[in-house]
């Protein structure tokens, strides 16, 4: 059997969705038959980290290494939290989940 995706959640601690994003994505992973306990849950908590992350905001989730949402070029690396656009075209502090969703659907079927 193939390994997982690697699957990343990065966050700032000041950013108050981090947690929540967290508990929506354990909830995805599980729903996708992979194991929660395999996310990569990382603090960034200084420029030196923003850096080497490329870390565009609290939170992001990357998965195989792609932003499930690539920032836009207006968007600057740096402790902050993180605006995402949902399906509908409503802003949100957190990620779509059928963002998510079709995320890991993607790295799956590569697999």
């Amino acid at each position: 059997m193939a390994p997982g995706p690697r699957i990343e959640l990065l966050w700032w601690r000041e950013c108050p969705s981090w947690e929540r994003t967290l508990a929506d994505l354990r909830e995805a992973v599980t729903a996708a038959g992979l194991d929660p306990g395999s996310i990569e849950n990382r603090e960034v908590d200084s420029e030196a980290a923003v850096e080497r992350e490329r870390f565009v905001g609290s939170p992001t989730i990357r998965i195989d290494g792609e932003d499930i949402q690539p920032p836009g070029d207006d968007e600057s690396l740096g402790l902050s939290c993180r605006i995402y656009r949902l399906r509908d075209g409503r802003v949100s502090p957190t990620p779509d989940p059928e963002d998510v969703k079709d995320a890991l659907e993607r790295a799956l079927a590569t697999r």
